[in-house]
C-alpha cells in the first residue's frame, strides 16, 4: 500500500541490481536529483528486465522491496535515463507484469439509461 501523498518514481533504463538500500537510495541523489528520505518510493529495473527493486523512505527507516518475475519482463519505458512518475494503480499493474502505459479493461458496465 503506497501511503498517501507519496509519488511512485521510475527510472529509466537498468541499475545494477547488486546495489542495496544506501546504493539506490545514492542513485536517486546523484543520478535522479531526487531526495531519498523524502518519502516517495523509486523503482528500479535490472538489465534483464525480471527484477526490480522498490526502496522508500518512511520516516523513520529506508525499506527495500524487491521483485522478480518467473516469466516475461517489466514494461519499462524505453528512455536511456530520467525518470517518470507513476499512480498507484500504474505501479500496481507493473508488479503484476501487466502493461501500466495501456491497460485494457476486460468488460465494461453498461450504462443505465
Amino acid at each position: 500500500m503506497i501511503p498517501p501523498g507519496a509519488r511512485v518514481w521510475i527510472a529509466m533504463g537498468h541499475t545494477d541490481m547488486r546495489k542495496g538500500m544506501q546504493g539506490l537510495a545514492l542513485q536517486v541523489q546523484q543520478g535522479l536529483g531526487r531526495n531519498p528520505h523524502g518519502g516517495d518510493l523509486f523503482v528500479f529495473r535490472g538489465r534483464a528486465g525480471s527484477l526490480l527493486k522498490i526502496i522508500w523512505h518512511d520516516g523513520i527507516g529506508m525499506s527495500l522491496y524487491a521483485k522478480r518475475l518467473e516469466k516475461g519482463r517489466f514494461i519499462w519505458p524505453s528512455a536511456k535515463e530520467g525518470m517518470v512518475s507513476l499512480t498507484s494503480a500504474q505501479l500496481a499493474c507493473l508488479l503484476e507484469g501487466i502493461d501500466w502505459r495501456n491497460p485494457q479493461h476486460s468488460w465494461r458496465p453498461e450504462s443505465a439509461g
